[in-house]
């Protein structure tokens, strides 16, 4: 077992598209890499536009990301293509149960 993330993405002016294919390919790049599980991944969209990932880190591999050129290279597309946000400030986690469109990845 890993760790489950759930993480979300502001998306960048007029790359939202870019950010999709970052998205749907993030997990098999992490899992070719021996870094996710083969849990499968989620994504969804929150009313804003953000976008929110769910997926599984294989055992120990956080730190292991942190030390990979490719994650950092990867990493860095994602630098330009959006922000980073805390779930607590898209206004549905403030809900019981948090709503989101879903994203076939």
């Amino acid at each position: 077992m890993g760790d489950m993330v759930i993480v979300a993405y502001r998306p960048k002016p007029g790359k939202e598209a870019e950010l999709l294919a970052l998205v749907a390919d993030h997990a098999p790049f992490l899992r070719r890499l021996g870094l996710a599980t083969d849990r499968p991944a989620l994504a969804m969209r929150a009313k804003d536009g953000t976008i929110i990932e769910v997926f599984e880190w294989a055992a120990g591999a956080i730190a292991r990301a942190h030390e990979h050129p490719a994650v950092q290279a990867l990493w860095g597309e994602y630098a330009a293509a959006c922000d980073y946000v805390p779930l607590h400030d898209l206004p549905e986690a403030s809900n019981l149960f948090a709503q989101f469109e879903p994203i076939e990845l």
